[in-house]
């Protein structure tokens, strides 16, 4: 299948540019942009199945990721590429692993083949919850990697990429490990996003699925944060390439759910099924390393985070 070449609002000149912009981070990226008064390139897939934001002065730009070509044009004024384009998920990932490496791995190395005649800086929106396997105490970014799904060696293998360019050619880049975000414009019917899913399901009186105990330990942070760590990381210029982005505060399934139910005053319905194997007991990032370099810090706690998630799928009749 050939796809079109659309671009809108020819003749702006952008210094960010933000893949995957009409995901949840996407939109939250771009807004804050606008927000800014900054302009922005938009990428999106002609493939994904979701709406392209309402946003105003924004350059649309629409292709394949996986087969896209026109990366020197794309790039063309860019200072900074935002990429958090991911076609898999982490429970569909090991489904096929082949789909899973073609398009994330290759589609990344095109762009970074552009990137680094363009001198580009990248900002990669990698996975802390993934990328470390099974932990016991809090992880910093020396911890050993060990993925259990195709998703988590996929992030790592840009991870390692991004660093060989740098090592050749001198592109600079940042790989933001990010925890487990959650809040507004994120799909409650998709496989990822606990907090937001399982929100959604309270809301509608609808049961909530765990596999497992309900014991598996997770960090969860609210998108905004993840925003401001991402402009954070835009101006920073130390030799540092890896950051852990979480709010470095571990909860289990079952307190989350106690949580959704104090915000929402419902009792929750659950079902439970037996452990995953690719599922990991417990991950919390330590953010320390972030929090002097980038001069970040996280400031949504999780109970003010899911009442702004429980207000916007309110009012968005998103439940």
């Amino acid at each position: 299948m050939e796809f079109r070449s659309i671009i809108e609002k020819k003749g702006m000149t952008s210094r960010n540019l933000v893949l995957g912009a009409n995901g949840f981070l996407g939109q939250h990226l771009v807004e804050a942009f606008i927000k800014r008064g900054e302009k922005a390139k938009a990428y999106v897939s002609l493939k994904s199945s979701r709406a392209k934001p309402s946003f105003e002065g924004v350059e649309w730009i629409y292709g394949d990721f996986v087969s896209e070509q026109r990366w020197l044009q794309i790039l063309d004024g860019v200072e900074i590429c935002y990429h958090l384009i991911s076609t898999t998920s982490p429970k569909r990932s090991n489904e096929d692993p082949i789909f899973d490496v073609d398009s994330n791995i290759i589609g990344t190395l095109r762009l970074l083949e552009a990137a680094k005649q363009t001198c580009t800086k990248i900002i990669f929106a990698s996975s802390g919850g993934t990328i470390y396997g099974n932990s016991k105490g809090l992880l910093t970014e020396t911890d050993q990697t060990h993925p259990l799904n195709s998703y988590g060696i996929t992030k790592l293998s840009i991870e390692k990429y991004l660093s060989l360019y740098k090592t050749l050619y001198d592109l600079k880049s940042i790989s933001l490990r990010i925890s487990n975000p959650y809040g507004m414009y994120q799909s409650s019917q998709a496989g990822q996003g606990a907090a937001t899913i399982f929100l959604n399901k309270v809301l509608r009186g609808e049961p909530i699925d765990i596999w497992g105990d309900g014991t598996v330990v997770r960090d969860y942070i609210y998108v905004s944060d993840v925003i401001e760590a991402m402009l954070a990381s835009s101006i920073y210029d130390g030799d540092t390439q890896i950051f852990n982005i979480g709010s470095g505060v571990g909860v289990s399934l079952l307190d989350l759910i106690s949580e959704i139910e104090y915000t929402t005053q419902k009792s929750a319905k659950i079902n439970y099924f037996p452990a995953r194997k690719f599922d990991v007991l417990k991950n919390v990032l330590n953010i320390d390393l972030a929090c002097s370099k980038l001069r970040w810090k996280p400031s949504v706690s999780l109970k003010e985070g899911l009442q702004i998630t429980e207000c916007w799928l309110k009012q968005h009749n998103k439940y």
